[in-house]
């Protein structure tokens, strides 16, 4: 299988630089083939604007959508982005490794799904609107996940905790991000208080990383609720029978 590592830590000696060379050493043993997409290394340009597009359809008003779909129809995109798109395209799993920054990813992984999540490709699928979407579209097959370094304590993220649920402030990108373009999107590894782990701690991270990475395509992903399944009527909005009782975000994972 072909793995992509997209990672976002300038600091070599960082923790997610430490869960990069685990997961590189795992899964290359595993037989697998692993790509690294290193953000900061690669000087990625964070800022999504008129420049990622170098042959404009229209010079007086600057549409996103229109000249990020003109741009992939016709390859005229940048080269950054199309080599990043085509490290995608070839990934049977995606894993985006970051350290939590102000309840987000870092800006420069924003800015590397702003730029390669074109229109046609991961939005705007086939020409069809929003009728493939969250479930379905041209990531349909693949995996994702998420490996994420806390500063804070798990206490703080806990369900009541004063940060809110982890699961709910990375909802825009599990299922925003990547269960919308088709992809199927596992649980995220967490490690809290991780600037402040001790020897024992360490090694149960360490152990925990390795658990995960031996069965990336075992494991069973978040059961989100995908848009085609007869839970959203119109596409849209939960009929009325589905988790009758629950609003919000937890309405759209389904019950194990």
């Amino acid at each position: 299988m072909n793995i992509l590592l997209v990672h976002a830590q300038p600091e070599f000696t960082s923790l997610t630089r430490h869960l990069v060379n685990i997961a590189t050493e795992v899964l290359t043993a595993q037989g697998h083939s692993v790509v690294q997409s290193d953000l900061y290394g690669m000087g990625w340009k964070a800022v999504f604007d008129g420049q990622d597009f170098p042959d404009r359809i229209n010079s007086e008003r600057l549409s996103f959508i229109e000249e990020s779909g003109h741009a992939f129809a016709h390859g005229c995109q940048t080269a950054d982005v199309e080599q990043e798109q085509n490290k995608v395209l070839a990934a049977d799993a995606v894993i985006l490794l970051f350290p939590l920054w102000w309840f987000g990813m870092p800006a420069i992984m924003k800015g590397w799904i702003e730029r390669v999540w074109a229109y046609g490709l991961a939005y705007g699928y086939q020409g069809k609107g929003n009728a493939h979407r969250y479930g379905e579209g041209s990531f349909t097959g693949k995996r994702a996940m998420l490996a994420v370094s806390i500063g804070g304590p798990e206490k703080d993220y806990s369900p009541r905790g004063i940060n809110g649920s982890l699961e709910q402030l990375l909802f825009p990108v599990t299922h925003g991000a990547l269960f919308y373009t088709g992809m199927e999107v596992l649980p995220t590894f967490a490690v809290y208080s991780s600037g402040r782990l001790d020897a024992d701690a360490q090694a149960d991270v360490e152990a925990r990383w390795r658990y995960r990475l031996e069965r990336l395509f075992d494991e069973q992903p978040v059961p989100f609720r995908s848009q085609n399944s007869g839970d959203y009527p119109d596409r849209h909005v939960l009929a009325n029978h589905v988790a009758p009782d629950q609003t919000g975000l937890v309405a759209h994972i389904a019950d194990d």
